[in-house]
């Protein structure tokens, strides 16, 4: 039995974005190396076959790992999350109390997390301390490094 993934409906186009690129260019490139290794004859000693073959493996578990997720994923419909509260698919404003500086996450799944681009997963620490928060509303969380205190300035979706 698979378990549900939820995800927005930006994470599940990426999911199938980078599923058909790795069914389509990246076998062709794959097949290519391979074939192009089989060339230098004697495959017992042949790195570069083994190297080929290798990549081809990851490249089909990949893909496996991916098509599980499509196929048990639920896309979450932003219009049925409450206006005003912190769920995933929610914007946050957040003043960080400690020290005064303002931030801006979106909630997501873990799948598409990145805290790179302000996008923090709903089961991270900040994010389930965000969860169901109103704005105007004062949370503190506990992070590795401490206690961090945030009020919610701001929510859209």
């Amino acid at each position: 039995m698979t378990d549900k993934i939820v995800l927005t409906k930006e994470g599940y186009q990426k999911l199938i974005e980078e599923l058909n690129h790795l069914k389509t260019k990246k076998r062709r490139e794959v097949a290519e190396q391979l074939a192009h290794a089989r060339a230098f004859g004697d495959l017992r000693e042949n790195a570069e076959y083994e190297t080929a073959k290798e990549d081809k493996r990851q490249l089909e578990t990949r893909i496996e790992e991916l098509e599980r997720k499509v196929t048990s994923a639920r896309v979450v419909d932003t219009s049925e999350i409450p206006a005003g509260k912190a769920f995933l698919g929610a914007t946050l404003e957040l003043k960080n109390l400690n020290t005064g500086e303002t931030i801006r996450y979106t909630l997501v799944a873990q799948d598409e997390a990145d805290f790179n681009q302000g996008k923090i997963s709903v089961t991270s620490p900040i994010g389930k301390g965000l969860l169901g928060k109103a704005e105007g509303e004062k949370a503190e969380i506990q992070v590795p490094a401490g206690k961090i205190k945030f009020q919610i300035l701001k929510i859209t979706r």
